[in-house]
């Protein structure tokens, strides 16, 4: 009898990361450590979570994770190029396969021009990275649970393409 695997986009990522030996890491901004510790509730979580940065400021981003600061200072934290390489600097600070990142706008007030509950999420892998853009409704809470499962949504749907590729190969 197989143990109890608790439900959720979180022991899926889990599930599937662990049947591909894929490792996770994590870049998180607004989320501010949401998506991590969401991987890490999972039990198995160790065999494929390979850490994570809360990178709030932009200099962090752009010291640990290699975002490029003339990006962040031309177009704010809160954009898709900057999601892209914060998953990127993810993947290569963690020696990770995956990659994962959020950055946003969770309010009260709007963020460089950037409306209240407007998210990038991103994923990256040896396969090239993908960015999501969103537009939550909500208070500051909401946006940043919606902004965690948007991350654990979009993570599961890359392994999931990846665990088709690779079965495709065999």
């Amino acid at each position: 009898m197989e143990p109890l695997v608790p439900a959720g986009p979180a022991a899926e990522v889990i599930r599937q990361a662990t049947a591909c030996h894929l490792t996770i890491a994590t870049a998180e901004s607004l989320t501010a450590g949401m998506v991590s510790a969401a991987l890490g509730s999972v039990p198995g979580a160790s065999a494929v979570l390979q850490g994570g940065a809360v990178t709030y400021q932009n200099q962090i981003k752009v010291d640990i994770l290699g975002v490029d600061p003339a990006g962040i200072a031309a177009t704010g934290a809160v954009d898709a190029v900057v999601a892209r390489q914060m998953a990127e600097g993810a993947r290569r600070v963690f020696d990770a396969d995956l990659g994962v990142s959020t950055t946003g706008a969770a309010g009260p007030e709007p963020h460089a021009g950037k409306a209240v509950g407007t998210v990038f999420v991103a994923v990256a892998s040896a396969a090239g990275t993908t960015v999501n853009e969103y537009l939550f409704d909500g208070d500051r809470e909401s946006v940043r649970r919606h902004a965690c499962a948007a991350a654990l949504n979009l993570l599961g749907a890359v392994l999931r393409d990846q665990a088709a590729g690779n079965k495709s190969q065999d």
